[in-house]
């Protein structure tokens, strides 16, 4: 399907691939500092103007594939996961690849099966409490410390429904995504993956990933943590 998504600027295609509870809109500020660039910037489904959360990994990447033209494509968390399923999915429609606090997934199976259902009772909890509630326990998250009133966008994350988030996480969760780090070599396009030093778990992932990427690049910003493109936005922009 075609996902909800807006254009800003012109240049070079880059898409942009937002984490859970945002929208597309939440990168204007790394957009905003970006010239030269036709930024589209999406809603992933289950988010914004794409309400249907009931797509797989591999599917989200079908849509994505679907809505964008070929170039760059920028991804943080969840945003990143998807980014990913894309790379290998539709290696010919991405140019560049941004991987920002992603992950190529859980190798243990019992691990993945946990994580699972983790993600499914929270989903339940969503649709039990609602979005308003929902969101301030989400951005309580200690990953989220390094995140002020404003670059937490609280209002713009209640846009989304209890319905859209919980089948996010049912169908694209972490739990759901298939073990992909014996898959990184084949990542042909240039990669640069990011993490915030303040987010040692990220930071661990994105090191490992490094090493199996061939001729990826490395850049650990720091005094920033999990959402570090929002944390430190001129150093990321800067990179």
């Amino acid at each position: 399907m075609i996902l909800g998504h807006r254009v800003e600027g012109a240049g070079h295609p880059v898409t942009f691939l937002h984490g859970f509870t945002q929208t597309g809109s939440s990168w204007m500020p790394v957009v905003s500092r970006l010239d030269g660039i036709a930024a589209t910037m999406i809603d992933a489904p289950g988010h914004g103007a794409s309400p249907d959360g009931t797509r797989t990994l591999w599917q989200c990447a079908d849509d994505i594939a679907r809505t964008v033209s070929p170039g760059a494509l920028v991804g943080y968390s969840m945003g990143a996961r998807m980014a990913l399923h894309t790379a290998l999915a539709h290696p010919a429609l991405v140019t560049a690849l941004v991987l920002v606090s992603g992950t190529a997934g859980i190798e243990d199976d019992n691990e993945r099966a946990g994580r699972r259902a983790s993600d499914d009772a929270l989903a339940d909890r969503i649709e039990m409490i609602g979005v308003p509630a929902f969101i301030d326990e989400w951005l309580a998250n200690p990953m989220f410390a390094g995140l002020t009133a404003e670059t937490a966008m609280r209002t713009e994350r209640l846009s989304n429904t209890a319905r859209g988030l919980a089948d996010s996480l049912r169908h694209a969760g972490t739990g759901t995504q298939d073990n992909l780090w014996p898959r990184l070599a084949e990542l042909r396009m240039p990669v640069l993956i990011v993490a915030g030093a303040d987010d040692a778990k990220f930071t661990a992932i994105a090191e490992r990933m490094n090493g199996l990427i061939s001729g990826s690049s490395l850049s650990v910003i720091p005094a920033a943590g999990h959402t570090v493109h929002l944390e430190a936005t001129d150093s990321f922009v800067g990179i």
